[in-house]
């Protein structure tokens, strides 16, 4: 190692460099960049508010920043509950630095950051699942692409609210979201930070409808782009049935001025489906991914569904980098839902890692599969029990940051 190697706080007075390090990383010409809008130093100044609320720690040698990780401060809904979550993202190392375990000691100090500012789970859009599942991340949501020719698409059904498009950075979008948010298992709760990341990546003729029902109350949104004669669906939130209905009916007015559309769904429903002529074109795969970053106090706000008799397990937890992680734990379970987890001395046989942890109590997978294909060791009335336990739900997540 080389002793002008040293880790520190990544401040403003290195956006440039800071800046460099993505671009390189990344690959980010700035041809792409002039592509969707912005000129040459534009995305220095777009980012530079969001590095000052972020936490950018890095690997300088002498005063050079060659490695370093980016934490957004963010907030999650986990089956109703609020918690605090580490936006891990801007991951980086130039390659005359690499295979030398520097971003490996980053990480560590940075899931270390984030036990102190209280943020329990970390969530992360992995450029290598095999590298972030090393680490302790597993995949905890799905992206469904579709496609959709323009003879396919629903029909035309009456519905009694109406179609509003307005722009997307109205507080009517955002209160559309943030109340659907609310009611959503795994969906980000945004603030002006993750507002700003969702839209960094698109250009300047995104555009976005608001479905408001009868009593004019908005209860979901369309955010789309037209071009090349293809309607794009960024994403649509709804809150009902109706709603649904009532945002299709929007794109499908659109016949006459497209050949198809694409996009993508962020929910374990196939589309195909709900359509009439079912034959579209439909791809899945992994999404985002999170990882447990402390374990007992995710436990304590987590909300187990409620059982006539108190619940516990004991096992052994396997974390590849945090301390605080690793061990034999007591898992109790009180007849409300309420769990608690203590360290204790004795040995057992039930043993979990904190990937498989995280996206079991995610609700991306259940506990009864994840015990078959041996990534839980537990005897069958422990898996049952931890069937009962945790909601059935799949993360909605549809933000890249």
């Amino acid at each position: 190692m080389n002793k002008n190697l040293k880790i520190k706080k990544v401040t403003p007075e290195y956006i440039e460099q800071y800046n460099d390090l993505l671009r390189y990383v990344f690959q980010v010409t700035y041809r792409v960049l002039n592509q969707i809008g912005y000129k040459e130093k534009e995305i220095v100044r777009a980012k530079f508010p969001t590095m000052e609320k972020a936490d950018v720690i890095g690997w300088f040698d002498n005063d050079n920043l060659i490695s370093q990780v980016v934490v957004y401060p963010m907030k999650i809904n986990i089956f109703g509950k609020i918690y605090n979550m580490a936006g891990l993202t801007g991951v980086g190392t130039y390659p005359e630095y690499s295979n030398r375990g520097l971003m490996h000691k980053l990480l560590e100090q940075a899931l270390k950051n984030m036990i102190k500012k209280g943020q329990t789970i970390c969530y992360l859009y992995p450029y290598s699942i095999p590298y972030y599942r090393r680490k302790g991340w597993e995949i905890i949501s799905d992206r469904i692409s579709y496609e959709i020719k323009d003879y396919q698409l629903p029909k035309h059904k009456q519905v009694p609210g109406h179609i509003e498009r307005v722009m997307v950075d109205s507080e009517e979008l955002k209160l559309t979201y943030n109340n659907y948010a609310n009611n959503t298992h795994g969906a980000i709760i945004r603030d002006e930070l993750a507002w700003n990341e969702y839209f960094m990546w698109d250009s300047d003729d995104i555009k976005a409808a608001i479905y408001y029902n009868e009593f004019n109350e908005a209860d979901g949104y369309l955010i789309y782009k037209i071009e090349n004669e293809v309607f794009y669906i960024k994403d649509m939130i709804f809150n009902n049935e109706t709603a649904r209905t009532g945002l299709w009916n929007f794109a499908s007015a659109h016949f006459s001025m497209i050949d198809k559309v694409k996009g993508n769904t962020y929910t374990d429903e196939p589309l195909a489906f709900l359509l009439e002529d079912a034959s579209i074109k439909e791809d899945i795969s992994p999404y985002y991914m999170a990882r447990i970053v402390d374990f007992k106090e995710f436990i304590a706000n987590y909300p187990f569904k409620p059982d006539e008799i108190k619940r516990e397990w004991k096992f052994n937890l396997i974390d590849p980098i945090l301390e605080n992680n690793q061990g034999t734990f007591l898992l109790t379970i009180d007849k409300k839902g309420h769990g608690k987890v203590v360290k204790i001395t004795e040995k057992c046989e039930d043993s979990i890692n904190i990937q498989t942890m995280t996206t079991m109590l995610m609700g991306y997978k259940r506990p009864d599969y994840l015990a078959k294909i041996g990534r839980i060791k537990a005897d069958p009335s422990t898996i049952d029990m931890l069937e009962d336990a945790i909601e059935q739900q799949t993360p909605y997540i549809s933000d890249y940051f």
